[in-house]
């Protein structure tokens, strides 16, 4: 088996999943110096990093409110992160969910372990858009989490039902209008306590309420968070 790998890694190195450059690391050393981990200050709700550490909440999180209880996230999502993810997302960059997802558990194994999640579940893509991209990227992820933490993962509960327009594309009312009715819950379902919802990138946090919500009137105690990037809180 060692053979083998060393073969493998012969043939296809491992390259830093930010400039594609070969690296002995997921992420090289000049790329680690690129990026930006989410630290404190940071909302207590939706995690995004804060300018002032006596602040509790971000903006959006004073002003609107949410249906999960908290979330975090692993990099600010600006520069080689956002071109990073969107490799990831749009030309089959697969590989680099290897990379995010050991990430997330390195990083937030200890909280995850505090929220006590009973299960993962993947923001689901339609049927039409994932046929189309070939995969869901949040599974990636979510795949990558549940294989280091041992809590199983559940792909097929939580369904896409409309094939919604991109969020990027929409000011805030106009988001949650595009999501109202855009999930459904699988009939024969054994409601958890905690859930954990897993996916790529978090702005408004409009896709993961809608899930939140609709996963709550199932009788789920706990809605919980963490995704690979976050926009700036302030």
């Amino acid at each position: 088996m060692k053979l083998l790998e060393k073969c493998l890694g012969i043939l296809y190195p491992q390259t830093c999943c930010f400039c594609g450059q070969i690296s002995k690391t997921a992420i090289c050393r000049e790329c680690q110096g690129k990026i930006t981990y989410i630290k404190e200050p940071r909302c207590k709700c939706c995690g995004k990093p804060l300018s002032v550490e006596e602040e509790k909440f971000c903006y959006d999180c004073k002003h609107y409110e949410h249906f999960f209880d908290q979330g975090k996230s692993l990099w600010l999502h600006e520069g080689i992160v956002r071109k990073s993810i969107y490799q990831f997302k749009y030309h089959n960059k697969r590989v680099f969910g290897q990379t995010y997802g050991k990430e997330l558990y390195r990083i937030y194994a200890e909280q995850m372990s505090s929220w006590e999640i009973d299960v993962i579940i993947p923001v689901p893509l339609h049927k039409k858009r994932r046929r189309k991209r070939g995969y869901n990227q949040s599974e990636i992820i979510a795949d990558v989490l549940g294989k280091l933490s041992h809590i199983p993962i559940e792909k097929k509960t939580v369904i896409r039902t409309h094939n919604t327009k991109p969020q990027k594309e929409l000011n805030h009312s106009q988001r949650k209008e595009n999501l109202r009715h855009a999930f459904a819950i699988k009939k024969e379902w054994k409601t958890p306590r905690n859930v954990l919802i897993v996916d790529d990138i978090y702005t408004t946090g409009n896709t993961i309420d809608a899930m939140a919500k609709l996963l709550k009137e199932k009788g789920v105690q706990k809605v919980f968070f963490l995704t690979i990037s976050i926009g700036q809180g302030f």
